[in-house]
């Protein structure tokens, strides 16, 4: 028999026998990679949401209350001329309160009580989509903003990217605590790979009488360590699986609604790969570390 295979089945064999401890140990294990995949899987879906706004930015210029027929017009002018501008539409004062009592009803009555129109002309500019619409958005607001007639230009580059300094901060917070959960996890690993070495030493110190290589008494310790990591990672993908798809169930068109059918989706292979790799790195270093005592 291979060591590779006799490892296998003393490992499998070893964790029925651990039974209690072994579960306890794949449910640390879980919990700490539910911790890190969580991370991964919000913070992903969020930069991929920001992102895709960042790519599909709009300019809303706002025009001042006096400004002339002519001004508007070289504005919109201007405007069309800008590389990257796909659409140019004016809002007259009267449709953007329109708009806003049809989105925001609740809100209807202050702009009554005001008893005048509180809300400028404006023209939305929709630019082509792609990785460079920011910096075209930004050069469209600095070119445009000094245009007489113009009272403001609002683009959301600033905020957006706030926001994405925010991600990034949160996925590196997540990180240090899935550190913190994979050390517990690893310490409790080695608990039960001692558990199972202290339980067949009778049975180590026969194999090292008779001249057993190092590789067939460690080897099962090792491979039940990466067992315990692997399984566990495992379960937190399952897990992770399912809330993510219950979520998207219960709050489909909402997050369509708000970044697009395919914005929002789970972790890419190479994520899962990652969280199982580390499972089953930790679980192997967490059992050889406790198979040294077998010396």
């Amino acid at each position: 028999m291979s060591m590779l295979a006799y490892s296998f089945e003393e490992a499998l064999a070893s964790l029925v026998r651990g039974g209690r401890a072994a579960v306890m140990s794949m449910g640390t294990i879980a919990t700490a990679f539910l911790a890190l995949g969580g991370f991964l899987l919000v913070t992903g879906n969020l930069q991929r949401v920001v992102q895709q706004w960042m790519e599909s930015a709009e300019v809303s210029v706002f025009l001042r209350d006096d400004a002339s027929e002519a001004a508007r017009a070289a504005v919109e002018s201007t405007l069309g001329t800008r590389p990257g501008v796909v659409e140019v539409a004016y809002l007259s004062k009267e449709e953007a309160l329109s708009r806003f009592r049809t989105d925001f009803p609740e809100l209807a009555d202050v702009t009554t009580t005001l008893g005048l129109n509180p809300f400028p002309a404006s023209f939305e500019v929709r630019l082509q989509p792609g990785p460079g619409v920011a910096d075209e958005a930004a050069a469209l607001a600095a070119a445009i903003v000094d245009v007489e007639g113009v009272a403001d230009v609002q683009f959301d580059r600033q905020w957006l990217e706030r926001l994405l300094s925010l991600i990034a901060g949160v996925r590196a917070a997540g990180i240090v605590v899935t550190i913190v959960l994979l050390l517990g996890a690893a310490f409790t690993v080695t608990a039960v790979v001692r558990l199972s070495l202290h339980a067949r030493r009778a049975e180590i110190d026969i194999m090292q009488l008779v001249g057993a290589p190092m590789g067939f008494i460690r080897g099962p310790f090792v491979t039940e360590g990466m067992l315990l990591g692997g399984i566990g990672a495992v379960l937190a993908i399952l897990l992770l699986a399912g809330g993510f798809a219950a979520t998207r169930s219960s709050l489909g068109a909402g997050l369509a609604g708000l970044a697009g059918a395919d914005a929002v989706a789970f972790l890419s292979g190479g994520d899962m790969l990652l969280l199982v790799g580390a499972g089953l790195s930790v679980g192997a270093l967490a059992g050889f570390v406790a198979s040294r005592s077998a010396q």
